[in-house]
């Protein structure tokens, strides 16, 4: 390790940074792995970035800043500084007078940077210190309002022409400029999908965040051809190809986090529509302890994933979080003594140790016969993306009956539905009861930012569209602050506060959250999604009912007697925590209502 990292984690130990017992360990490490000692604190999250630059920052006796204000920076000093040369060096110009320029930097310690913008800007360099993240961000925002002036505006008396070279087109540098700054802000967000739409007018770019699609960018409608182009080029589609819809990938590293971009074109009216699905595979939940489960909930489908044998399905429409929750259970129980296999239409994460296939109906390779296949295959585990059809089921049941598990999902409202689903696709009523173990009805819920939420104490009115009335109000009280101490939040959810009140079992005891808004949350007053869950365990009781061929209220009925709560009472158990609001519970919730 050269004298400089030694020096820098000295410095880090002086500030109180770093503990001293850390530092050597961390150099050697580095040393072994030849990279940077910075690099390594920051990405095994010993030290944070901020606290990196602060230290050297004192150290030189130079400003430190939290934020940077963009809409303050001047556009003919961000002309003057190339784009590369910014996020190589981490720095970028704030302000400037006659004879000086203030600039941020990210690493005080290198004059080299400081030189180069001397000569570049003609001018003295007064640096100012700022953490990476903070610097990256603000030079994506800056260059972004650059190039989205330069698309969203035409010239005057200049008439839109979709006619020209779309090599050449996709060669300006702000297209694509423009098109990469779409991916990094949908990280940043954290974006599910990237729409680009074509209008009359504009085009208009909407992300879906938590579940909701938000408008976030616009563009002069003459760039429609070339940004489309851009996108198609980088995903391996026909440029030319206009005609037909086209389904391509592309996989991206995107500050520090590599994420593979699902790409959709189709041809409308106005032109062509491209659709963009992110999947970092970085920060999909593998955990059941990480969805927001009661710990009843979580203790029973913990020990239905652990049988030898048996059908578990999980039901919700789509967008309803039914991948991420076998995903964790494949993870809870993926061993090297177990042999599990996958059919999934797509496969969206890659799980090492797992057998995954992806299907592909156009060649023969459905859920059926990918089934069929598997049998042969000595599995003990097996997932199927979805049971479609009859042939599905009949497979899948009768892998469950000669010794293998089975997962898969089913699109139904409610748990009870699920039985009925399956006797419509013509399995036999004795077959249900003995193959399937439990059925996981679930929809996600937005949480609430534990910056901005606002507390207040709920009406009469929010306990009734809970399903709280007033007669049984203390009992039903008394039971979901019980059930709502119970829920499970897992290290990524450490950021839910404690869950709020006393547990006294009156509305005045209770107190609920509104969504406010804040930049943690863009404004939104939520920030990220959790689960609500209703867990229909097949026991005795149940299993009658179907054999009966009950319809599915009176096998919720006996389902609920046995202890099964219903979606909108999960949901108001979520409400109780602090968690989420009246309001996203009730959104949830309509569809299972009706």
């Amino acid at each position: 390790m050269s004298l400089e990292q030694r020096y820098i984690g000295e410095i880090l130990v002086r500030r109180g940074a770093l503990e001293p017992e850390k530092l050597e360990v961390a150099l050697e490490t580095a040393a072994n792995r030849a990279i940077d000692l910075r690099d390594f604190l920051v990405a095994t999250h010993t030290v944070e970035d901020d606290k990196v630059v602060r230290a050297l920052a004192d150290e030189v006796g130079m400003e430190f800043i939290e934020k940077i204000a963009t809409e303050l920076i001047p556009e003919g000093l961000i002309d003057a500084v190339p784009i590369n040369f910014a996020r190589q060096h981490h720095v970028l110009p704030l302000t400037q007078t006659d004879d000086s320029v203030r600039v941020a930097i990210a690493n005080p310690l290198d004059p080299f940077p400081i030189d180069d913008l001397r000569i570049l800007l003609g001018k003295m360099i007064v640096p100012v210190a700022a953490s990476e993240e903070t610097i990256d961000d603000a030079i994506n925002r800056v260059y972004e309002r650059k190039d989205e002036t330069a698309l969203a505006e035409a010239k005057e008396g200049e008439e839109v022409e979709e006619l020209r070279d779309l090599i050449d087109m996709t060669d300006e540098a702000p297209v694509i400029r423009w098109v990469n700054n779409l991916f990094y802000t949908a990280v940043k967000e954290r974006a599910s999908d990237i729409h680009i739409e074509p209008t009359d007018e504009k085009v208009i770019v909407r992300y879906r965040i938590d579940g909701r699609l938000i408008p976030r960018k616009e563009a002069n409608r003459g760039f429609l051809a070339s940004i489309v182009s851009r996108v198609k080029i980088e995903a391996g589609l026909n440029i030319a190809e206009k005609r037909l819809p086209q389904d391509g990938r592309i996989t991206k590293k995107i500050a520090g986090k590599v994420v593979d971009v699902r790409v959709s074109t189709i041809p409308t009216a106005k032109g062509e529509r491209v659709v963009m699905r992110l999947l970092d595979k970085e920060t999909v939940l593998l955990n059941l302890i990480d969805l927001g489960f009661a710990r009843r909930e979580l203790d029973q489908l913990e020990h239905l994933i652990t049988r030898p044998n048996g059908i578990i399905l999980v039901t919700g429409p789509t967008g309803s979080g039914k991948t991420t929750t076998l995903y964790g259970c494949l993870n809870k129980i993926n061993t090297p003594e177990k042999n599990i296999l996958t059919a999934e239409d797509p496969v969206e994460y890659e799980l090492r140790g797992i057998g995954q296939m992806q299907v592909q109906p156009k060649i023969g390779l459905s859920f059926a016969s990918g089934l069929r296949s598997f049998l042969r295959q000595d599995p003990d585990v097996i997932m199927v993306g979805e049971i479609r059809d009859h042939e599905t089921a009949e497979i899948a049941i009768h892998a469950s009956l000669t010794g293998h598990l089975v997962l898969s999902t089913l699109h139904t409202n409610d748990a009870p539905s699920a039985i009925t689903r399956l006797v419509d696709m013509d399995v036999q009523a004795y077959q249900i009861s003995s193959s399937v173990l439990a059925v996981l009805a679930q929809r996600l819920v937005r949480r609430l930012c534990e910056h901005c939420r606002t507390p207040y104490t709920p009406n009469a009115q929010d306990l009734r569209e809970l399903g709280i009335d007033a007669a049984s109000a203390q009992e039903k009280l008394a039971e979901l602050k019980r059930v709502a101490a119970t829920t499970v939040l897992g290290d990524r959810n450490s950021g839910i506060p404690a869950l709020p009140g006393p547990a006294g079992s009156s509305p005045s005891d209770l107190i609920f959250y509104h969504p406010d808004g804040c930049d943690e949350c863009s404004n939104t007053g939520y920030r990220g999604r959790i689960g609500i869950f209703e867990l229909m365990i097949i026991d005795e009781p149940v299993r009658r009912e179907i054999l009966n061929n009950s319809d599915a209220k009176t096998i919720q009925r006996v389902a609920q007697h046995q202890g099964m709560r219903l979606l909108r009472e999960d949901g108001a158990r979520q409400v109780v925590a602090g968690v989420t609001s009246v309001e996203e519970v009730l959104a949830a919730t309509q569809a299972a209502e009706v």
